[in-house]
């Protein structure tokens, strides 16, 4: 895959959360196509979705936003940092973005999934959801299960205390240079990645200021949602890189079995965590199934003039 110009969305919006926190919002694709919400993870952005609005632009409405903290989106104050927050997020762009009454699919990456698991429990988001997507995520035990320090297996303890600093240190990760980009890489990309996804990946993170990468981190590192799963009812498919240093493929076949309504496990070989950018026909042909399935004709929106 080669870069491209970023795709210019068709409208832009600005929502406001239940607290008030500014969310930058994108819209992509034919006013009148199935529509799929997409949502972020930990030091992303909307231009995360580049590489899947090149695939799926034509066909679907994609409608992303920017996670609070991060791109264009406000970053909050101290307290507004919790998994409460992002389901209040989500839930703000689904009222504002979708026509009325529409469903769509909901589709989110890492934290982003972790915004749908939070999300589960509201009767809104459940009147909207026809079906979700769960990418390159996990429940719970983020710091004791990811493999980015080397050595893990053989030293639970240390690559436990080693991964909760790497997710709360509030420091400046330094320029980009070439040593940062081969850490960003090995940490969240498998080894063949296109260099054009791993320049874009390390311009994302270092694009995000260190408070609320560390405030996010923190949340992760506690991260519980394991009882959140039960309550998401929708359709959902789980969507895992084989070469997932940060949230193993573990978690996707952990989180089948807790899922009500499981459809299927997809399993990405040789992707890393970065699957929207290492990836992006393996999520394009997957939201395709999954809108093809659960928005059909007479569920998709008609739009009127």
């Amino acid at each position: 895959m080669t870069t491209s110009a970023a795709p210019a969305p068709r409208q832009s919006l600005t929502v406001h959360s239940a607290d008030g926190t500014r969310l930058h919002t994108e819209i992509h694709g034919p006013p009148q196509a199935p529509a799929v919400v997409l949502a972020h993870g930990w030091t992303c952005s909307t231009h995360l979705w580049h590489p899947l609005i090149d695939h799926l632009g034509d066909r679907l409405r994609l409608i992303c936003y920017d996670q609070r903290g991060h791109g264009k989106s406000q970053a909050p104050r101290a307290t507004g940092y919790h998994t409460g927050a992002l389901a209040d997020d989500l839930i703000a762009v689904m009222d504002t973005a979708l026509h009325p009454g529409e469903r769509a699919v909901v589709a989110g990456h890492s934290m982003g999934a972790m915004t749908v698991m939070a999300a589960a429990d509201r009767p809104r988001f459940t009147a909207r959801t026809a079906a979700a997507l769960l990418a390159s995520t996990g429940p719970s035990d983020l710091p004791r299960t990811s493999r980015v320090v080397p050595g893990a297996a053989r030293s639970p303890r240390f690559a436990t205390l080693a991964h909760r600093t790497l997710l709360t240190a509030p420091l400046p990760l330094g320029p980009r240079n070439r040593l940062t980009r081969a850490a960003l890489h090995y940490a969240t990309m498998a080894d063949g990645a296109d260099p054009a996804m791993v320049d874009l990946c390390t311009q994302m993170v270092h694009a995000v200021a260190p408070a609320p990468r560390a405030r996010w981190g923190r949340v992760l590192a506690g991260l519980d949602l394991d009882r959140a799963l039960g309550n998401l009812q929708a359709p959902t498919l789980v969507l895992a890189g084989t070469d997932d240093r940060l949230t193993p493929l573990v978690h996707a076949h952990r989180m089948a079995r807790l899922l009500p309504d499981c459809r299927d496990v997809v399993e990405v070989p040789a992707a890393g965590h970065m699957t929207p950018l290492e990836a992006p026909d393996a999520l394009a042909r997957t939201l395709t199934e999954l809108t093809d399935t659960h928005l059909p004709p007479r569920d998709r929106h008609e739009e009127t003039a």
